[in-house]
C-alpha cells in the first residue's frame, strides 16, 4: 500500500536479512524492499518555520482532544446490545 511520502534517506540498517531506510520527513524507518526512488523534483525540505507551525498545530490538536474528553461525561451513557 503505497504512502506516497517523500523523503531524503538519512540513515540505512539491516535486521534480520532485512533492509531499512529512515526518512528525514517522517524520522521513520521503512522497509527499503518497498520503496520507489523517486525524483528529485518531489522533494521539498521544509524549512524550520513550516516544522514549527506543523508542530504547534499538532499540539492545539492533543489540547482540543484533551479538553472534549474532560467535557464528556461517560454516566449518561447507557450500555446497549443483547440481554
Amino acid at each position: 500500500m503505497p504512502t506516497s511520502t517523500v523523503g531524503k534517506v538519512t540513515d540505512v540498517r539491516e535486521k534480520d536479512g532485512k533492509t531499512w531506510v529512515l526518512l528525514d520527513f517522517t524520522n521513520l524507518y521503512y522497509d527499503a524492499s518497498f520503496l520507489t526512488k523517486a525524483d528529485i523534483s518531489e522533494y521539498r525540505p521544509d524549512s524550520y518555520k513550516e516544522r514549527e507551525r506543523g508542530r504547534e498545530q499538532k499540539l492545539r490538536s492533543v489540547e482540543e482532544f484533551e479538553e472534549t474528553a474532560e467535557e464528556v461525561n461517560i454516566d449518561t451513557f447507557m450500555p446497549s446490545g443483547g440481554g
